[in-house]
């Protein structure tokens, strides 16, 4: 079945995102700071703001559990903006060639829907979807959960089978390949125009 929907994650696709580029320079000491993401303010704490908690209830959560961290755990959404160090720019052309074909393009992101606003202001790239992105702290669902992928097929209209899902997680991918979606699995070695040509994607039509 031809392809005709090309679906992107945009965490480490299109968005250089992570909590080291802010958090490297306040601890200025690496071990207390990996201490910090693994053990105080981890992916799974972080996850919980992306599923649709509020950032002011996540972070007070965390310092009840964690009072000595107090200050270091409010600077973690404080200070959000300097996470989110630029786009990943071989993504960002391959998603522009993209915008210039008949493909049907959107996004599937596991992302507060406090934050994310930020990111819509300052790349124009987002405007290639024409706003058909799922944002999972908006619908409190997440990835890997199947319901979000069931959903964006359901609102939009379309086809596991004619649609290539674009993620840098392995769970991800493998969820999505369970559910009968093509996928490309993003490292920083990928060549994702190669990748979507090897399944298909035209890029001059």
């Amino acid at each position: 079945m031809a392809i005709k929907n090309i679906i992107f994650d945009f965490g480490g696709v299109l968005m250089d995102w992570n909590p080291r580029y802010f958090f490297k320079t306040y601890f200025n000491d690496d071990e207390r700071m990996e201490y910090f993401l693994e053990n105080i303010a981890q992916t799974e704490w972080n996850e919980e703001q992306d599923r649709g908690r509020r950032l002011a209830e996540g972070t007070e959560i965390q310092i009840k559990k964690f009072p000595e961290w107090e200050k270091e755990i409010r600077a973690y959404y404080d200070n959000w903006p300097v996470m989110l160090k630029s786009d990943i720019p071989h993504n960002v052309e391959v998603l522009k060639k993209l915008a210039n074909t008949n493909y049907e393009l959107f996004g599937l992101t596991n992302w507060s829907d406090e934050t994310f606003p930020y990111a819509l202001e300052n790349y124009d790239f987002f405007k290639l979807f024409k706003g058909k992105i799922v944002v999972s702290g908006t619908e409190k669902l997440i990835k890997p959960d199947p319901k979000i992928w069931h959903l964006l097929l359901d609102r939009y209209q379309i086809k596991a089978e004619e649609s290539v899902f674009i993620d840098d997680n392995g769970k991800n991918i493998e969820t999505a390949k369970s559910l009968g979606f093509h996928t490309v699995h993003i490292t920083p070695e990928t060549d994702l125009e190669k990748e979507l040509i090897d399944l298909g994607v035209k890029f001059d039509q």
